[in-house]
């Protein structure tokens, strides 16, 4: 694709570990200009997301449900993008904050789920321009709550522990798993995560940090992979001009 006369992308940043990780690195290696923007600093949000040719949302330890006084102003950003066909792409708690605005509603997940973990393409037409030929990857996970599927929206990723991880609303794509992290974000989650992990060690779709770490480097190359994949056919969608 071609990326002159292009805008840049905006990446809202909600925690300062949670930033775009491989989707940085993928959106520099196609040349598309991209900005961070730390939604929990005053003042930090744009009026308006006009000027911009697609919506990143990442992760973070909140939940939407939570009154911070980002998140009603987000909220609004996410459902300007859609009304003016801005594509949205939202990670983990980014996946929540866009379902939300779309009218879904986000709750407690039956159990926990953190660490590497087996999700399933859905066999429909939207998941295949997604995912392509993937059928099921070994993805990364590390969240509580969960959301519902927003009216409009196709089902595309299920887990055994989580039925909903991502749904597409033609160019939006919501993910609850982590696509795009990388081998330092793994182990930085880890450190920062240690109390998380051992209150919830009794759960079983929640790894330890050694095992999460065990063949790192070789978990983070084949979901790579898939987020490189995905990305792909997300950015086909960016607004020109």
């Amino acid at each position: 694709m071609s990326t002159t006369n292009i805008r840049p992308v905006i990446v809202f940043k909600n925690v300062a570990h949670e930033g775009p990780g491989y989707l940085g690195d993928f959106l520099t290696q196609q040349n598309i200009p991209w900005q961070i923007i730390n939604t929990n600093e005053v003042g930090a949000l744009p009026a308006s997301i006009l000027g911009y040719s697609g919506v990143v949302i990442m992760g973070g330890p909140m939940s939407v449900n939570d009154e911070l006084p980002w998140i009603a102003p987000l909220l609004d950003l996410i459902r300007e993008a859609k009304a003016a066909d801005i594509p949205l792409l939202g990670h983990c708690l980014g996946g929540q904050l866009i379902s939300k605005a779309f009218g879904g509603v986000i709750s407690a997940n039956p159990i926990k789920e953190i660490g590497w973990g087996e999700v399933n393409v859905t066999q429909n037409e939207a998941a295949k321009h997604w995912f392509g030929e993937i059928e099921s990857f070994n993805s990364f996970h590390w969240h509580g709550e969960t959301f519902s599927l927003p009216e409009g929206a196709t089902h595309v990723l299920a887990s055994v522990h989580c039925q909903n991880q991502a749904y597409s609303i033609g160019k939006h794509l919501a993910l609850q798993t982590h696509i795009e992290v990388t081998a330092d974000m793994v182990k930085s989650w880890c450190e920062l995560g240690a109390d998380e992990l051992a209150e919830a060690a009794s759960s079983p779709a929640v790894q330890q940090a050694e095992a999460m770490q065990q063949t790192l480097p070789v978990h983070c190359f084949f979901l790579n992979k898939v987020a490189k994949q995905v990305y792909g056919q997300w950015i086909k969608g960016l607004m020109h001009g």
